[in-house]
C-alpha cells in the first residue's frame, strides 16, 4: 500500500487540514463552490500522474523587514498537505529533540524553553560562566540548492509515486505562473539577493508554503547531525536557519565556527551570514525566538514589545480587541512578563477596553462595544 499512489481518503484529509486556516481566502472559497467535483478531479490526476502545481500569489510584508511572500493556489496547498501527512512523520522521527519549527508542538515557545534547559545545563544553573555562538544562514531560502535538498530527500522516500510528487512540488518554478500584487513601492524595498525573482535555475524556496518550511528542516537537518555527531557540540538549539551552541570555552566555539563555515557550502551549499555571527558570553542574554534568555529568567525582546504597543494605538477599533489578546498571549510565554503584560493593558484600557484585575492576561469587550461589533 505504501508504494501505491495517494488514496482519496488521505486526499479528503489533507483538504481538511489545509482548509483549517485558509478557509476564508478567495482560492479556497472557489474551490469549495464545487469541492466534490474539484476533489475527484485532483484526485484523478494525481494518479495520473498529470498533476502540476497552478498560480501563485507573490505580495511583500514589511515587518520585521521587507520580505517577499508567496501563496499558492488552494488546491496545490491540499496537494502539500498530502505530500507532508504521508512522508513528515519519518522525518520528524530522525530529527533531533532540538530541531524547532514545522514539526507538531516545537514552536517558538518550545525553541526557547529548550534553549534556556540548555542554558542551565551548561552553566550548573548560571553558577558557571558560558559562552553562545549564535549563527543564521545569509539569504537562506533564496539560496536553497533544489538538488541537494533533493538527495537529502530521496534518503527516506522510498516510494516512486510520492517521490515523484515531491519531486513536482520541490522543482515547480513558482515564477512562471505568478500574480504579483501591492505597490511596486513595497517591492522594491525588496533586497535584489533577498527575492526570488533573482535566484538561479533550480535554487530558492517560496517563502509561505508548507512545503517549503518542511523541505528546509529536512536539509538543515544535515546541519544538526553534523553539530551534534561530528563537531559534538554539547549543547545546541535550531529554529529554522538561527541556531545556537553552547559552551564553556570560547576558544571551542570560534573552533566550531570556522568548522561550520568550511562545512556549509561544500555540503549544504549554504553560506553563514557574517553579521548575524555572534559569541558573546551567555549572561548578556540570548536573543532567540522572540524572546531574551537571561540570568533566570525569559524575557521578550524589546523590540516585539514596542511594536506590539505601536500597533494597539495605531490599528483600527474593531481589530484591537482580538489583535489585544494575541499580543498578551505572545508575552505570557516569558517566564518573566509582567511589566510586558501592564504595557500591554494600559494600551488596551486607553482603547476602551476592560483588562482582567489581577492576572492582566485577557481583554474584554464593554457591553457597548460587543454591541456594536
Amino acid at each position: 500500500m505504501h508504494h501505491e499512489p495517494a488514496t482519496f481518503a488521505e486526499l479528503l484529509q489533507a483538504y481538511i487540514d489545509c482548509r483549517r486556516h485558509k478557509r476564508s481566502s478567495a482560492s479556497a472559497l472557489r474551490f469549495e463552490q464545487h469541492l466534490e467535483h474539484n476533489l475527484c478531479q485532483l484526485h484523478d490526476e494525481l494518479r495520473a500522474g498529470t498533476y502540476r502545481p497552478g498560480r501563485s500569489i507573490c505580495f511583500v510584508i514589511t515587518h520585521p523587514k521587507p520580505r517577499e511572500v508567496w501563496a499558492a493556489d488552494f488546491r496545490d496547498r491540499i496537494v502539500h498537505h498530502l505530500l507532508y501527512n504521508r512522508v513528515a512523520p519519518r522525518f520528524h522521527a530522525a530529527f533531533i529533540a532540538e530541531s524547532c519549527a514545522c514539526v507538531p508542538g516545537r514552536g517558538t515557545l518550545y525553541g526557547a524553553q529548550r534553549l534556556e534547559h540548555q542554558v542551565r545545563s551548561v552553566t550548573r544553573n548560571w553558577q558557571l560562566p558560558a559562552y553562545y555562538l549564535k549563527c543564521d544562514c545569509a539569504n537562506f531560502f533564496v539560496s536553497i540548492d533544489k538538488h541537494t535538498l533533493r538527495t537529502r530527500l530521496a534518503q527516506r522516500i522510498t516510494e516512486p509515486w510520492w517521490l515523484e510528487l515531491a519531486d513536482t512540488i520541490l522543482f515547480h518554478d513558482p515564477r512562471d505562473l505568478v500574480e504579483v500584487r501591492g505597490s511596486p513601492q513595497h517591492l522594491r524595498r525588496v533586497p535584489a539577493h533577498k527575492s526570488l525573482f533573482n535566484a538561479p535555475t533550480d535554487t530558492g524556496l517560496p517563502i509561505g508554503n508548507l512545503s517549503s518550511q518542511f523541505f528546509a528542516n529536512v536539509l538543515l537537518d544535515g546541519l544538526d547531525q553534523f553539530a551534534k555527531h561530528r563537531l559534538r557540540a554539547p549543547h545546541y538549539v535550531r529554529y529554522v536557519d538561527d541556531f545556537v551552541l553552547l559552551h564553556q570555552s570560547p576558544r571551542w566555539l570560534s573552533s566550531a565556527l570556522a568548522t561550520i563555515t568550511d562545512w556549509l557550502p561544500n555540503n549544504l551549499r549554504l553560506q553563514l551570514n557574517p553579521s548575524k555571527t555572534i559569541i558573546q558570553p551567555i549572561d548578556r542574554g540570548i536573543d532567540f525566538v522572540g524572546q531574551v534568555i537571561k540570568p533566570w529568567r525569559r524575557t521578550t525582546r524589546p523590540r516585539t514589545l514596542a511594536r506590539a504597543l505601536h500597533q494597539l494605538q495605531q490599528m483600527p477599533a474593531a481589530e484591537v480587541y482580538q489583535a489585544g489578546n494575541s499580543y498578551l498571549g505572545l508575552v505570557r510565554q516569558a517566564t518573566h512578563s509582567h511589566k510586558e503584560r501592564s504595557a500591554l493593558c494600559r494600551a488596551l484600557l486607553k482603547r476602551g477596553y476592560a483588562v482582567e484585575g489581577l492576572q492582566l492576561t485577557k481583554a474584554y469587550k464593554s457591553r457597548n462595544q460587543g454591541n456594536s461589533l
